[in-house]
């Protein structure tokens, strides 16, 4: 990755505001921090765990070669002690995430938001991956808690959006498929799709024992709605073209999306998955100070 493309995502001054934060498992993951994490792992925390595809900045003394000598390729050995918290970012790259009013579409605000998040999760000397996903997973970079692993993870959280409208269900049902680890799963989403396939999709997961932090991405337009004259909406994921008075229509979308979210919510708090609303005009230091402070505070 260009390191002037990096550099729009990891911009030292900004994340020198959130350096202090610090992301916590609260519900039993796999692999552990003595002290942070609760691990149902019990005895040596050097015991060998799995075998990992080789990444461009892994120590090379923990390669198998025994494995490369039968595959010809290299896998890295992972040890409990390496893997502690072990999380999986999750990144909507769908058409309708290429919105944006402000300086940013919704995309490349949840790529900063999780290029942040994937900074503190190395800091803390946590393993970190990332799946980008529309209709299907695109891009995907295997877990590490190598600190020189954030610039490969960011160069797939910064690849080329997708064209395809989000199928919520299928999709996650494919990560379930892919995150056989009980990990933190981190989903960054617009979560344009229909409520119910939503939360099919994140019941799948949780019934594989991961927890779940969902951050709402939406940009202000969409939550307020602030259109006076006629205006033409170019249609998203599908959806047609659509010239109408916006005065005519404030009331029912804004209730349809206050009812949207309500249910999303209210899904969220029964499985036990974390959720926040982020308005991309908001500043993203702010979001995670105001959000991994209230989840610390918050016990289960």
């Amino acid at each position: 990755m260009p390191p002037e493309d990096a550099g729009k995502y990891l911009d030292p001054k900004e994340l020198s505001k959130i350096a202090r934060l610090e992301i916590r498992a609260r519900l039993i993951v796999e692999g552990f921090i003595s002290g942070m994490h609760r691990s149902p792992y019990h005895g040596a925390s050097v015991e060998f765990a799995e075998h990992r595809e080789y990444v461009p900045g892994d120590d090379i003394r923990h390669i198998d070669w025994k494995v490369y000598g039968r595959s010809d390729r290299y896998y890295i050995k992972q040890y409990e002690e390496e893997t502690n918290l072990r999380t999986q970012i999750l990144l909507d790259a769908s058409e309708s995430m290429s919105f944006g009013s402000h300086a940013m579409t919704k995309l490349d605000y949840a790529r900063t938001l999780a290029a942040a998040l994937a900074f503190l999760i190395l800091k803390q000397q946590d393993a970190v991956g990332a799946l980008v996903f529309d209709k299907d997973v695109r891009h995907a970079v295997p877990t590490s808690s190598n600190p020189s692993h954030l610039r490969n993870l960011v160069g797939v959280l910064a690849a080329e959006p997708g064209a395809e409208a989000t199928d919520f269900g299928a999709v996650m049902g494919g990560i379930a498929e892919r995150v056989r680890r009980k990990s933190l799963l981190i989903l960054l989403s617009d979560l344009f799709d229909d409520a119910e396939r939503i939360a099919f999709g994140l019941r799948r997961l949780r019934h594989d024992g991961h927890e779940i932090m969902l951050f709402h991405i939406m940009d202000p337009e969409e939550l307020r709605f602030p259109f006076q004259r006629m205006t033409l909406f170019e249609g998203l994921e599908e959806y047609p073209e659509l010239l109408v008075n916006p005065n005519s229509l404030r009331e029912a979308y804004l209730n349809e999306v206050e009812t949207f979210m309500t249910r999303i919510r209210k899904d969220c708090r029964n499985s036990l998955i974390d959720y926040v609303l982020v308005d991309t005009s908001q500043r993203f230091d702010s979001v995670l100070t105001q959000f991994l402070g209230k989840r610390a505070g918050t016990r289960r």
